[in-house]
């Protein structure tokens, strides 16, 4: 579901498709581990919820065996990560056993061995997401830290009045104002059930279905091979919310359909890089981002679902557009009939991933039911599917493979996820001790001499920076910690600076040097990478001009209240992003390129 970082291109790509039974058998353990943890936070959502000094740390105890040992890559990282893994369940067990006498301290600790234990668990949370996803989140977060402890010696608005230590390291561990903050919470309570509801969709015949159907849809027509890719990257992105994944998973299909038609393969690596990034603002999951906007926002996550929706579906539009204008330099040929789906085979398929979907949204918006009660109804509809092959045959044999697959996967994927997460709200615990934020604030409105578009520019560059770094929710949540409020105060409303805020973070998943949706696809088609970013750039100009379309077009996010207002907005601005798509890409003189990107910037901003 996040985003994932690699400072060079792969080499060669090692795509699992989804809905294939892995070749390799997991072992037993790791399917046992990852049932646990399945049924641990599946039981959460049906048992009633749990006090947080007990869910959340049982949460990270569950994470630092797949993180410190599934995914070592290195013996020394082995033998240390089974040392750190038991300490680490020692340490989490010690706040779930007395979590009653924790909670009385009011994040004062007062014995060496709860500091002891406390300063352990900040060093393993930064350990585990280094090994996670690589040193730039860790090492803002010890920038932080750093801050919070000696934030006292420098100077001027910018320094702290200090704590005490025991304060200090008491709020971030024994208490709910670091490890085992709010954003936890929304990984322990609502953003794993949806990691594991896409685990069980993607082990079974779904990812085939998105295939099947986007085929079926766009196959016959002009660029149509890279028009599937747009299609099927979306629907997988819907559930995996993972750049990267969903690269290595549609794109294994994708991409060497646009090679054998005779695409360029710049061009085929960029268009599934970029129609892969847009999984992460596709309704219902967004990488995780939507459950973090419903705590930090308090915004019902239909309201968010309905808000993001319009935007979401321009970019898609844009890339599509994009396509149409490359097809006036090269010729984008369609798929072979051959290579069509029938429409048996469309139906069938589709069945896969149509029952758990209708059955999530149903519940969510007929029943009444939370997200996460609805996802985990709708992991019982997928899990019932596992059963089932795309030709309709029933396998108790491949049933057992199809639900191991789908167990260590949702047990990775939640650790991956929860170490993030439990990172960053390191970062938000000091940013709520010292009062950072609010100073970064000001200094924001000081910067932008308190006018919007400034303050919305510095964010955006602000954004851009910090995701190169750091996973997109990650950085989502870091950057509106502190610019949030800048831009809230200068008028936007708070929903609107969070989606700003979000789709500007993820623009590192297709903008040089740190890009890592194109680096799996340049590995993947054999290109160079910059080729390829270039490529992912001009097709996702969308990525760049939607988020500030949304401010000066606020109605396009507001389906839910004013559907008829929306819906117009969203024309306009989709004329607009066409028009300035093809004066970028297409075959066209100069002149009349630059009129097109001139006529749909007034459209969007002006009219």
């Amino acid at each position: 579901m996040s985003q994932t970082h690699s400072s060079t291109p792969p080499s060669t790509p090692s795509p699992a498709v989804a809905g294939d039974v892995t070749s390799a058998r997991p072992s037993p353990a790791w399917v046992g581990l990852g049932a646990i943890s399945v049924i641990f936070h599946l039981g959460l959502i049906f048992y009633g919820l749990a006090p947080a000094l007990i869910s959340r740390p049982i949460h990270m105890a569950l994470a630092l065996p797949w993180i410190l040992i599934f995914m070592a890559r290195t013996p020394f990282e082995r033998v240390s990560g089974w040392v750190l893994t038991g300490l680490g369940m020692a340490a989490c067990g010690f706040i779930v056993i007395n979590h009653d006498a924790l909670l009385q301290q009011y994040g004062f600790i007062d014995t060496p061995l709860q500091m002891a234990i406390g300063a352990f668990l900040v060093l393993l949370a930064l350990e585990a997401a280094r090994r996670a996803i690589g040193w730039p989140l860790p090492l803002v977060a010890l920038v932080a830290l750093c801050y919070g402890l000696f934030g006292d010696l420098i100077p001027g608005q910018f320094g702290h009045p200090g704590m005490p230590l025991p304060s200090f390291m008491g709020t971030l561990t024994i208490s709910e104002g670091g490890l085992w903050g709010s954003l936890t919470g929304v990984s322990v309570g609502v953003v794993a059930i949806f990691v594991i509801f896409g685990a069980v969709l993607n082990a079974g015949e779904a990812g085939r279905g998105f295939m099947n159907l986007a085929g079926a849809m766009a196959g016959r027509l002009t660029g149509g091979a890279a028009k599937v890719s747009v299609i099927s990257s979306a629907l997988m992105g819907s559930i995996s919310g993972s750049a990267s994944a969903n690269v290595a998973s549609t794109g294994a299909i994708t991409i060497p359909g646009m090679v054998r038609l005779g695409y360029p393969r710049s061009l085929a690596g960029g268009v599934e890089a970029v129609a892969s990034s847009g999984g992460q603002i596709m309704p219902p999951l967004m990488g995780a981002g939507a459950f973090v906007m419903v705590e930090l926002t308090g915004t019902p996550y239909t309201q968010i679902m309905a808000a993001a929706m319009l935007p979401a579906i321009l970019y898609f539009a844009t890339v599509w557009v994009g396509i149409n204008a490359y097809a006036t330099r090269h010729d984008l040929k369609p798929l072979a009939e051959k290579d069509r789906p029938s429409g048996r085979e469309v139906l069938i398929t589709s069945l896969f991933f149509a029952v758990p979907f209708v059955t999530l949204l149903e519940r969510i918006f007929v029943g009444g039911y939370t997200p996460q009660y609805a996802a985990s109804l709708a992991i019982f509809a997928g899990l019932a599917l596992l059963f089932l092959d795309a030709s309709l045959s029933f396998s108790l044999r491949g049933f057992a493979a199809r639900l191991a697959e789908a167990l260590v996967t949702a047990g990775r994927q939640v650790a991956v996820i929860g170490s993030i997460i439990i990172c960053a709200s390191l970062v938000i615990g000091v940013l709520a001790m010292t009062g950072l934020g609010v100073k970064i604030t000001s200094g924001i409105l000081a910067l932008s001499n308190d006018m919007l578009w400034p303050a919305l520019l510095l964010t955006a560059l602000a954004c851009l920076v910090l995701g190169m770094e750091v996973p997109t929710t990650a950085a989502y949540v870091i950057c509106v910690s502190v610019a949030g409020p800048a831009l809230i105060s200068l008028g936007l409303e708070p929903l609107l600076a969070h989606l700003f805020v979000f789709w500007f973070a993820l623009l590192s998943t297709i903008t040089p040097p740190v890009c890592g949706g194109v680096f799996i696809a340049a590995g993947m088609v054999g290109e160079s990478w910059l080729r390829v970013a270039f490529k992912a750039m001009s097709l996702g100009i969308g990525l760049y001009l939607i988020p500030l379309a949304m401010v000066a077009n606020p109605e396009v996010i507001r389906l839910a209240s004013a559907p008829g207002a929306a819906v117009f907005d969203m024309l306009k601005i989709g004329v607009g992003l066409a028009a300035i798509s093809y004066g970028v890409i297409a075959r066209r003189g100069v002149g009349v390129r630059l009129l097109l990107v001139m006529a749909g910037a007034v459209i969007v901003f002006m009219i």
